[in-house]
């Protein structure tokens, strides 16, 4: 432990200026913001890096100086205190520290504050923050090349079981000596790789649709009450001003999946209502399931990539579009955002499945956020709605819904269901 770590645990009372000017001069004088507690114990331990890299093992955990002020920060803060550990948290991501690094207990600085109990707190919402800025950041930088927050790396990071140690000290010593390589998907795995995925082979199982061989979850019924609120949207997008209906009213879903809300849309008559999906299994249960016969539906084969542009062609537009696909990504959304703008009736509502960084709370809430401003430059504003999810997909609980599915995919209390609408000019 180095004495910026030492700092970083606010060893003293009350947490003045001082702390900021200690802070900075370590920071001015070469120790990287993102220097951690690991590392420093090798340093004071004389271990060899050299010692650790059998195999491609990768360093197992990164306590760093942020993590520590969430962990250590008190809740019994003055304003005055509560200003002073802002400026520290601000002065760390000026020196390039890093909002959603893991430490030893597998948690991000955020994380750390809403196990804390500081969610609604100025300290939360600085991390929050600084994770919107990297991620436009990070896609500026690249243009075109985009980088977003790699989902699935993260999920797996989750899903592991990492003891609550006695003290930082202890469990340190037992990771730097005793280092775990970590279980990682390959980039053509189905949930990383769509071309993978198309090319697996799914099953309806009691409740959920799953990959055949891996059991990752593709769909599962404690989706439906969501499910409705997707739906109930879709037909806000009908009506035209007060109470006035539109006479004709298409409605368009990207990715059948186990059919709930298409039932769903179904039970509301819509005239046309538009089906896209692209996995054989899934066309193959439309098939049997008479979904081809229905006088009101059709039936888009295929990715919506390449679908949406005869629609377009055609002149055809939806008072509600719903997005719901498995192994895509934001940067995809990004590319359907085109679409919707190009699709939609003036109208009408876009919505989606928004399971977006869904296995961290904090990384959920950065996504929340840049959906908001990448819609709003589409000239559409969503609006959520908060909505608490079933018990059993939160995996501490005795009775999971994850119990036969090896990747679960929504580890969040509380669904934020977005609704997106033209902005009125």
């Amino acid at each position: 432990m180095s004495d910026l770590h030492d700092l970083c645990k606010f060893p003293t009372r009350p947490i003045d200026g001082s702390y900021v000017q200690q802070l900075r001069h370590y920071l001015k004088n070469g120790i990287p913001a993102t220097y951690t507690v690991e590392e420093a114990y090798k340093v004071l331990n004389n271990i060899e890096e050299s010692e650790l890299e059998s195999d491609n093992i990768e360093p197992a955990t990164t306590t760093t100086p942020l993590h520590l002020i969430c962990q250590h920060v008190p809740k019994d803060l003055t304003n005055d205190e509560l200003s002073i550990v802002q400026e520290m948290i601000s002065t760390l991501f000026e020196y390039g520290a890093g909002w959603c690094f893991t430490d030893i207990n597998n948690n991000t600085p955020g994380c750390i504050l809403i196990e804390r109990g500081f969610h609604d707190s100025p300290l939360y919402q600085l991390i929050l923050d600084a994770g919107v800025r990297a991620e436009l950041l990070l896609r500026k930088v690249s243009e075109y090349d985009m980088e977003f927050i790699d989902e699935e790396e993260v999920a797996l990071q989750h899903d592991e079981e990492v003891p609550q140690p006695e003290s930082i000290e202890e469990s340190v010593k037992d990771i730097v000596e005793n280092p775990v390589k970590e279980i990682d998907d390959a980039p053509d795995a189905p949930s990383q790789n769509q071309q993978s995925y198309l090319n697996t082979k799914l099953e309806y199982v009691d409740n959920a649709l799953i990959t055949k061989d891996r059991k990752d979850g593709v769909m599962m019924s404690w989706e439906t009450n969501l499910m409705q609120l997707g739906c109930d949207s879709l037909f806000k997008g009908a009506i035209i001003e007060g109470s006035e209906t539109d006479s004709e009213i298409n409605v368009l879903n990207i990715g059948f999946g186990m059919g709930i809300i298409d039932t769903m849309i179904q039970h509301q008559s819509p005239t046309k209502h538009y089906i896209c999906e692209a996995h054989p299994d899934v066309l193959k249960k439309l098939k049997d399931d008479g979904w081809y016969e229905k006088p009101n539906v059709v039936i888009l084969e295929g990715r919506w990539q390449d679908q949406l542009d005869a629609l377009m062609s055609q002149g055809v537009f939806f008072n509600g579009i719903y997005y719901d696909t498995f192994s895509e990504h934001y940067s995809d959304m990004l590319e359907l955002f085109d679409y919707i703008v190009g699709l939609l009736k003036p109208y009408g509502v876009f919505s989606f499945f928004n399971g977006l960084g869904a296995d961290r709370q904090i990384i959920y809430e950065v996504y929340k956020k840049l959906v908001e401003i990448d819609l709003e430059n589409y000239g559409l504003k969503v609006t959520y709605t908060n909505v608490p999810v079933p018990k059993e997909t939160l995996q501490e609980n005795d009775k999971s819904v994850w119990d036969e599915v090896k990747r679960s995919y929504w580890s969040c209390p509380v669904y934020y269901h977005p609704e997106a609408k033209f902005i009125d000019i």
